[in-house]
């Protein structure tokens, strides 16, 4: 199977930097069912910075209105799935080198079964050419 890549909405949310503030989330999402495609999070401004992927914008909207989760600004990142193997996203990030567009984060796992997964970030002013560049849908 060729790698899949698509452009993703995602959106920042500033949680305390304690135990269980992401399973929080995680389980007011997963009642409201909310389906992630990546979730990732790190220390920042005293606090966590929590991105959430949905595979649907308009569903978490709704949910975090309901839970009272104050949601960044929508921003836009790719997500990457496919078969793994030895330098899966050798290509993809070669390919973004030639036409000079720095990625800014990326995160990236096996998901067993032979199968990868990644999410990566460009400066929003790529956004666009990388989408074509990489035939992201």
């Amino acid at each position: 199977m060729a790698d899949r890549i698509r452009k993703q909405d995602y959106f920042a949310l500033q949680v305390p930097n304690r135990p269980g503030a992401g399973a929080r989330i995680l389980a007011g999402l997963k009642a409201e069912g909310v389906n992630l495609l990546a979730f990732t999070g790190f220390p920042s401004r005293g606090g966590a910075q929590v991105d959430l992927v949905p595979e649907r914008t308009a569903a978490l909207r709704k949910a975090a209105r309901k839970l009272k989760l104050s949601l960044g600004p929508r921003k836009r990142c790719f997500v990457i799935q496919g078969d793994d193997r030895v330098g899966a996203l050798a290509r993809t990030l070669d390919r973004l080198a030639q036409a000079k567009i720095n990625v800014t984060a990326l995160d990236a796992v096996t998901a067993g079964k032979a199968r990868y997964g990644a999410i990566f970030w460009v400066k929003p002013k790529d956004y666009a050419r990388a989408g074509r560049l990489l035939g992201a849908r």
